[in-house]
């Protein structure tokens, strides 16, 4: 084999190498075997857009969303965190506006609050439950409204719309 022929396969298979490695993280690093058709991802990359700068909890008031101080937790199901609610957003089924952002702080976290999930909230008004993202919202997680939880700053073990997260918890009052 010459030397320019070894040369372009050797590019070949480095070009080959790279392309696989992009493939491989192309999907979510967290995606459950349960999660929603990837094509989800590309929907939720507008959610991804509207709410990655309030990563810092700091900023969340600067977009609108109210602070709440208590951490939202089932001894059973795990936790939700802390609920930073915009409410402008409730009623909207716009990737980009949820209603509440939520947060949580654990020894995995240098300090403070870090963003882990997102929520839209629909009053019940006696309507269907809304959809979004392919998913049916809940009903009842909060009294007289339907909810949809997206897991996109933190993996859920029970999936990337769950209600509950078994990794969140909160502090013991």
């Amino acid at each position: 084999m010459s030397s320019r022929s070894l040369q372009g396969a050797v590019k070949t298979a480095v070009a080959v190498a790279t392309a696989a490695a992009f493939a491989l993280t192309a999907a979510p690093a967290h995606a459950a075997s349960d999660d929603p058709d990837p094509s989800v991802w590309t929907t939720l990359s507008k959610t991804y857009q509207a709410t990655s700068k309030y990563g810092y909890e700091a900023f969340a008031a600067g977009g609108g969303y109210a602070r709440t101080d208590t951490c939202v937790s089932d001894p059973t199901e795990g936790g939700m965190g802390y609920h930073y609610v915009n409410y402008k957003n409730i009623d909207s089924l716009d990737p980009a506006k949820p209603a509440a952002l939520l947060y949580a702080d654990g020894s995995d976290f240098v300090e403070g609050r870090r963003l882990v999930a997102v929520e839209w909230v629909v009053k019940d008004s006696g309507q269907a439950a809304p959809t979004l993202f392919g998913q049916t919202f809940q009903k009842d997680q909060l009294p007289g409204y339907f909810t949809l939880h997206a897991w996109i700053y933190k993996p859920n073990p029970k999936g990337l719309f769950a209600p509950w997260n078994p990794e969140v918890v909160c502090p013991k009052a």
